[in-house]
C-alpha cells in the first residue's frame, strides 16, 4: 500500500500546482482579490513549474578511491615503528643501526622476490589483487621476438636492452629495411641516457669486478659512478648514418652529451644543427645552459654565455619551461658575484611569464644568497620570504632538483629561530611533503636538527611533547640528541624524569656509550632531592651497574663508580653502596675524598663503627693522602672498641704529615 500511495501524492502535488496555476490566471482576469500569502504561494508553483530540472552529471571515481578515502581519516600513530616494519614485530627495529639493517634487509628480499618472480613469469599467473596491484605480478624482462624487425626493435628499447638495441638496429639497416624516425629517436634516446651501456635491471644481480667490501656499503657503486661520454660511440654512429636529422635526433645526443660530462662536443653539436638551418627545442636550451658554466673558466664569460643561450630561445621563439629557469639559477651558483643580482632578476621574469617556481627554484636561490660555510645566518629576511612563499602548500615534483632540501633546514635550523623551524616542520607535516626530505638519512638529520633546536630554545614540557611526537615513528635519536635532552631537563629543573630517560637510553641501544651514562649519572648526582626522587635514582642508578656488568667491554670510569655510589648512599642503601666500593679497587679506580667523607657520614648516622674502620682501611690501601684525616674524625665520632681504636690510631699516624 505503500509505493501507491506515494504515486497518489506526487499526483497530488503535480496537479496541485497545475490548479494553482490556472486559478491564478482565472481570477486575475476576473478581478477577485487576493491575499499577499495566497500571491506568494502561486508566483512558488509558478516559478518551480518553469524552471528546468537540472540532473548532475556522473562522476567517476577511481577503484582506490574509497580506500584513499579511509586512508585519509588516519593519523599517523606517533608510539608506533614506520609502517614498513608493522608486517613482522620481531623486526621492529629499536636503534638507527637498527633501522638502517632491517630496511636494507626488506629491500634486499623485495629485490630477490622480484627477480625471482620477472625471470619465472610462468609461475605466477593469478592475480588475486582487487584492485590490480601491477608492482605484484611479473614484468617482461626477457625478449620474445626473434626476428629482425622494427617490432623487435622496439621491444629491446621498451626493455632497455641497450646492446640488443644497437644489434638489432644495424641487422635491419644490413637487411636494407628502413627504420622509422620515430623509433630511431627512441633509440637515440636510450643509447644516450645511459651512456651506450646496458643498465643494471631492476631485482638483477649486479656481476662487477669491484672488491667484495665495496659491495657491502650502504650505498651501491652504481649511485656514485658517472659513466662518461665515449668518443664516436653508437649514438654519434648511428646519428652519422642517418639520412636526415631533425632537431629530435640532436635533441637526444645533446642531452646525452651534457649528461654524461662532454660539454664542449654538446656546444659543438649545437652549432652544428645551427649550420644545419634547425631551430633547437626547450631541451636542448635547458641542457646547454645547465653544462655552461664547465665551458668558460670565468664567471662573468659564464654568464654571458647563459645569456647568451636565452637571447637565442628568443629569437627562435622557443618559449622557456620551469627546467629552464632552474637550469639558469643553477647555473648562477656558479658565477660569483654576479649571482645575486641576475638571480632575482631570473625569478621575476619566471613570474613575469607566469612559471610558478618549485622547490629547487627557491633552494636555488638561498644557494645564492646563503653561501655554504658562512656563518651563521645574520639576515634572514630573504630567508622569511621564502618559508612564507612555501608555507601551506603541497608539492610535487617537477625538477629532479626538487626537494626540501638540507640547505633549507639548515638555514632555518641555524638561525636559532624557533618561529622558522616551526615553520619549516609545518610545511614538512602538510600532505606527502614529508617525503621531499630525502631517504631515511637525510630525514634522521633533519629531525636530529629539529630536537636540538627545541632543546636549546623551547619549553621543557613542549621538548616532551614533541619527543614522544616523533620518537620512534620518525626518528632514532643518536647520543647527541639525548645529550641535548639531558640538558633541557636540567635548565627547566626537571631532574626527577631522568629516570624515564635512562628506559630509552636503554631501548635505543645508546646504553654502551660511557660518557652519555656518565652525564646522566652527574646529573642525578650533583644534587640532593626528595628521598622519592632519590628512591627512582637509586634504583636507576642500581640499573646501570647491572647494565655495565653485563657488557665486560665499557670500563667503568671513576667518576661514574663515585655518582652510583654517592646515589646509593642518599638512598640509605649502605649495603649495594658498600659493593661498589669494593668495585673501585678490582677496576683499578681511586675514589674521591668527599666520596669517602659522605660514605663515613652514613656510617656514622647509621652507627657502624666497624664498617667506618673499613672504609678507613680502604682508604690506606688505595694510599690516599686523606687517609689519616678520615682516621681522626672516625676516632673522634665513633664509639670504638680497643682494637678498633688502635687500628685508627695507627693509621692516622702512619698517614699524618710531619713537620
Amino acid at each position: 500500500m505503500a509505493a501507491p500511495g506515494r504515486h497518489i501524492g506526487h499526483s497530488v502535488q503535480r496537479n496541485g500546482r497545475f490548479i494553482l496555476y490556472n486559478l491564478e490566471q482565472l481570477l486575475g482576469h476576473r478581478g477577485f482579490g487576493w491575499t499577499s500569502a495566497l500571491r506568494q504561494q502561486a508566483a512558488e508553483a509558478n516559478k518551480e513549474s518553469t524552471e528546468s530540472v537540472v540532473i548532475p552529471r556522473k562522476k567517476t571515481w577511481s577503484r582506490e578511491a574509497v580506500l584513499e578515502a579511509l586512508a585519509s581519516t588516519v593519523s599517523r600513530d606517533p608510539t608506533a615503528y614506520p609502517y614498513q616494519f608493522q608486517d613482522d614485530p620481531y623486526l621492529s627495529p629499536r636503534t638507527s643501526t637498527e633501522f638502517k639493517l632491517f630496511s636494507l634487509s626488506q629491500e634486499s628480499g623485495r629485490s630477490a622476490a622480484k627477480y625471482i618472480v620477472n625471470n619465472n613469469p610462468k609461475l605466477f599467473t593469478k592475480d588475486f589483487a582487487e584492485p590490480h596491484i601491477p608492482c605484484l605480478m611479473p614484468e617482461t624482462v626477457s625478449l620474445r621476438l626473434e626476428e629482425v624487425s622494427e617490432e623487435a626493435l622496439k621491444e629491446r628499447i621498451t626493455l632497455r636492452k641497450v646492446t640488443a638495441a644497437v644489434d638489432m638496429y644495424d641487422q635491419l639497416l644490413q637487411a636494407g629495411t628502413t627504420v622509422s624516425m620515430e623509433t630511431t629517436h627512441s633509440l637515440l634516446d636510450l643509447i644516450c641516457l645511459y651512456s651506450d651501456r646496458d643498465p643494471v635491471q631492476d631485482g638483477e644481480p649486479q656481476t662487477d669486478d669491484a672488491d667484495t667490501s665495496l659491495k657491502a656499503r650502504v650505498r651501491r657503486a652504481s649511485d656514485f659512478l658517472k659513466f662518461t661520454w665515449k668518443e664516436n660511440n653508437n649514438a654519434e654512429r648511428i646519428f652519422n648514418l642517418l639520412p636526415e636529422r631533425d632537431t629530435r635526433c640532436y635533441s637526444a645526443l645533446i642531452r646525452g652529451m651534457v649528461k654524461h660530462g662532454a660539454y664542449a662536443k654538446a656546444f659543438s653539436m649545437y652549432t652544428d644543427m645551427l649550420n644545419n638551418r634547425l631551430t633547437a627545442d626547450v631541451h636542448i636550451f635547458n641542457a646547454l645552459i645547465s653544462g655552461a658554466p664547465d665551458v668558460r673558466d670565468k664567471f662573468n664569460e659564464r654568464w654571458d654565455l647563459v645569456a647568451e643561450l636565452l637571447n637565442q630561445m628568443n629569437q627562435q621563439k622557443v618559449r622557456p619551461d620551469l627546467l629552464t629557469f632552474n637550469s639558469v639559477l643553477k647555473a648562477l651558483r656558479r658565477c660569483g658575484f654576479l649571482a645575486k643580482t641576475q638571480a632575482l632578476h631570473t625569478l621575476n621574469e619566471m613570474k613575469a611569464l607566469g612559471i610558478a617556481p618549485s622547490l629547487a627554484s627557491y633552494d636555488h636561490i638561498l644557494a645564492v644568497f646563503y653561501k655554504s660555510g658562512s656563518p651563521a645566518v645574520n639576515n634572514t629576511d630573504l630567508l622569511q620570504e621564502v618559508i612564507a612563499e612555501l608555507e601551506g602548500r603541497i608539492f610535487t615534483c617537477q625538477d629532479p632538483d626538487d626537494g626540501i632540501s638540507r640547505r633549507t633546514t639548515d638555514l632555518c635550523l641555524d638561525s636559532k629561530d624557533l618561529e622558522l623551524g616551526y615553520k619549516i616542520q609545518s610545511l614538512v607535516d602538510v600532505g606527502e611533503n614529508w617525503r621531499l626530505l630525502g631517504d631515511s638519512f637525510q630525514q634522521s638529520i633533519y629531525y636530529g636538527r629539529f630536537f636540538n633546536l627545541l632543546c636549546m630554545m623551547e619549553h621543557i614540557d613542549v621538548v616532551l611533547k614533541w619527543y614522544k611526537q616523533i620518537i620512534p615513528s620518525l626518528y632514532y635519536p643518536n647520543p647527541q640528541g639525548m645529550r641535548d635532552l639531558l640538558q633541557a631537563l636540567d635548565t627547566d629543573s626537571r631532574l626527577d624524569l631522568l629516570p624515564s630517560i635512562w628506559k630509552d637510553i636503554k631501548t635505543l641501544g645508546h646504553d654502551n656509550k660511557p660518557d652519555l651514562v656518565e652525564e646522566l649519572l652527574s646529573l642525578m648526582a650533583r644534587e640532593k632531592h626528595s628521598s622519592e626522587v632519590q628512591e627512582s635514582f637509586a634504583a636507576c642508578a642500581l640499573d646501570v651497574k647491572s647494565v655495565f656488568d653485563l657488557r665486560p667491554s665499557i670500563e667503568w670510569s671513576a667518576a661514574s663508580l663515585s655518582h652510583i655510589t654517592t646515589l646509593l648512599l642518599r638512598a640509605n642503601k649502605t649495603r649495594q653502596a658498600w659493593e661498589m666500593l669494593q668495585l673501585f679497587k678490582s677496576r683499578n679506580r681511586v675514589p674521591s675524598e668527599g666520596l669517602l667523607n659522605n660514605f663515613l657520614s652514613v656510617c656514622h648516622s647509621d652507627g657502624d663503627s666497624q664498617k667506618a674502620v673499613q672504609l678507613v682501611q680502604l682508604s690506606a690501601a688505595f694510599c690516599l693522602p686523606t687517609t689519616w684525616r678520615l682516621a681522626k674524625r672516625a676516632l673522634a665520632e665513633f664509639e670504638l672498641t680497643e682494637e678498633q681504636r688502635a687500628i685508627l690510631s695507627e693509621l692516622e699516624t702512619a698517614g699524618e704529615p710531619s713537620d
